[in-house]
């Protein structure tokens, strides 16, 4: 597997994700156990992307017309972060620090996936696309792993073609990021930051949001944010991980610029708002416009 699918090369839409990494205690022991198990096999964190791309190819192409995951070989993916007073030393030293874990949960994502296909404009051509007999396969696999308490929280979310600007209320400049590149190409880069800073800002934005714009589809789209984010382990961290976009918005004033669209509308200054929304626009409308061409 070539870095050239990863970098969406082959026809494959830009795919982002938000994702939420918990430490160990978080989880049920039983997936705990599970968890310590695939860490010590997972590979780096490209063998881990490519891997979860190829099995999505794969299951796209086997014989059954079954596309759907099994869960037999879930993906997790870690990162580690400084902790405690030797949070200057760990960030030194890359193998110190606190490993954190995010599951990839592919039967509970692919089946809420499936679903919001069947309820979407694009719902004859599902049909089509995945036989009922599958579906009702899955959600017996579903089914199975809501009888457990190990997967009350979904970690990641998906988004295709563009990145939701709720999102980006999420972080701001200084949060640490990751650039990786390859070939002269930026494959992806990934921002990173503290759940509590994260809540502290989605809650910000929600407050000010409330009083200056309640009619905004943001508003909604940031209180479920908020939500999802107050399920996780107070010492968590989310990553927004730009996927093979990067290459196309990167340098991305994004953040900044939704952070300072917030506060202009809070304080009236609806032509600084209105500025925020068009840089924005101007850089993420041409990326959602791949979505339509042929």
């Amino acid at each position: 597997m070539t870095g050239n699918l990863y970098r969406g090369q082959a026809g494959l839409p830009f795919s982002s994700s938000l994702r939420i990494y918990e430490p160990i205690e978080a989880f049920p022991e039983e997936q705990q156990r599970q968890l310590l198990a695939d860490g010590r096999r997972t590979g780096s964190r490209a063998d881990v992307e490519n891997a979860e791309l190829q099995a999505s190819l794969g299951r796209i192409t086997r014989p059954g017309g079954d596309p759907f995951p099994t869960g037999r070989t879930d993906l997790v993916r870690m990162t580690k972060v400084p902790q405690g007073r030797h949070a200057k030393q760990d960030a030194d030293d890359p193998d110190a620090g606190r490993l954190l874990y995010c599951p990839s949960q592919l039967v509970i994502r692919a089946g809420l996936a499936a679903n919001a296909l069947m309820d979407g404009v694009h719902s004859p051509l599902a049909e089509l696309l995945i036989p009922i007999s599958q579906r009702d396969k899955h959600q017996a696999r579903i089914d199975r792993i809501n009888a457990g308490d190990d997967a009350k929280r979904v970690h990641t979310r998906a988004s295709t073609w563009g990145i939701p600007f709720s999102w980006f209320s999420l972080f701001q400049e200084s949060d640490r990021k990751d650039v990786v590149e390859s070939e002269g190409r930026i494959q992806t880069v990934r921002v990173w930051c503290p759940l509590t800073d994260a809540l502290d800002r989605a809650r910000y934005a929600v407050a000010h949001l409330a009083l200056a714009a309640p009619d905004l589809d943001m508003l909604d789209d940031l209180t479920q944010l908020t939500e999802w984010l107050e399920l996780f382990h107070v010492q968590s961290m989310v990553e927004l991980d730009y996927g093979a976009v990067a290459d196309k918005v990167y340098p991305d004033e994004s953040p900044m610029d939704v952070r300072l669209g917030i506060e202009c509308l809070a304080e009236g200054d609806m032509t600084g708002a209105a500025a925020a929304y068009r840089r924005l626009a101007s850089r993420w409308i041409p990326i959602r416009q791949l979505a339509r061409a042929s």
